[in-house]
């Protein structure tokens, strides 16, 4: 391979690993075509970059950078791998297709840098372990809550239970009042009687002395008029007397 070409492919290197900061190295030298392409189709369902390089040409692309620790003591062609939704993400799908040797028999872990920090393939094992980004978050978050729904009961149950008291005390006063509202209307209702019969007596009393007195005019008008009857009576006899005898004499 000239020179010329071998810095092509170091400058191709740089531009896809420009901002990779941590990777996994993995061995892919014995897959056939078939497999090679089955491993690309599921790393890439994940969202995972492999790119197959020669260490030398890796060495030169990645000098100066947080990815030049992972190629210390590696020889031969390795692949890179990175992306995935996070780091531990990637490790763990590598890990698994590392044991899947029906389908992948050859394929392995060789190592890998995390943070600057070169990783053995045991570390990357004790790696796939851990909990991913969406589980630490998960786990966080429940934590977070914890405290603040024990809280929060603590202090809805005395809430509730003063709700309840104060509930009870209104539900007592509404009795004290309607208790008070009946006895207040029973004396207006008593009152309202007694004024009823002492208006119905007052009125008896004035209609009596009314009745008496028309009787007494009745009476009066009747002497009255028999008085006046009686001299009208007495003058008639003494005409007719007169009368008579006047006819005598003649």
């Amino acid at each position: 391979m000239s020179k010329f070409v071998k810095n092509l492919i170091v400058d191709q290197i740089k531009k896809e690993l420009a901002e990779v900061q941590d990777c996994v190295l993995v061995n892919v030298i014995g897959l056939n075509a078939e497999e090679s392409g089955k491993l690309r189709d599921r790393l890439h369902e994940k969202s995972i970059h492999i790119r197959v390089v020669k260490k030398s040409l890796a060495v030169r692309a990645t000098e100066g950078t947080s990815l030049a620790p992972a190629f210390d003591g590696i020889g031969g062609s390795v692949a890179v791998c990175w992306g995935g939704n996070d780091f531990v993400s990637m490790v763990k799908e590598l890990v698994e297709l590392d044991k899947d040797e029906d389908n992948f028999e050859t394929f392995a872990t060789c190592g890998g840098v995390l943070d600057g920090e070169a990783l053995t393939p045991a570390a990357v094992a004790e790696i796939s372990k851990w909990p991913t980004r969406e589980e630490a978050l998960s786990t966080l978050v429940g934590q977070l809550l914890g405290p603040g729904a024990t809280l929060a009961a603590q202090l809805i149950g005395p809430g509730g239970t003063l709700a309840a008291q104060i509930v009870e005390i209104d539900g007592e006063g509404a009795e004290e009042e309607a208790t008070e509202e009946a006895t207040e209307e029973a004396p207006a209702e008593e009152a309202s009687a007694d004024t009823v019969e002492e208006a119905a007596e007052e009125e008896a009393t004035e209609e009596a002395p009314a009745e008496e007195a028309s009787a007494d005019t009745v009476e009066e008008a009747a002497k009255e008029e028999a008085t006046e009857e009686a001299p009208a009576e007495e003058a008639g006899a003494d005409t007719e007397e007169e009368d008579a005898d006047e006819g005598s004499e003649e």
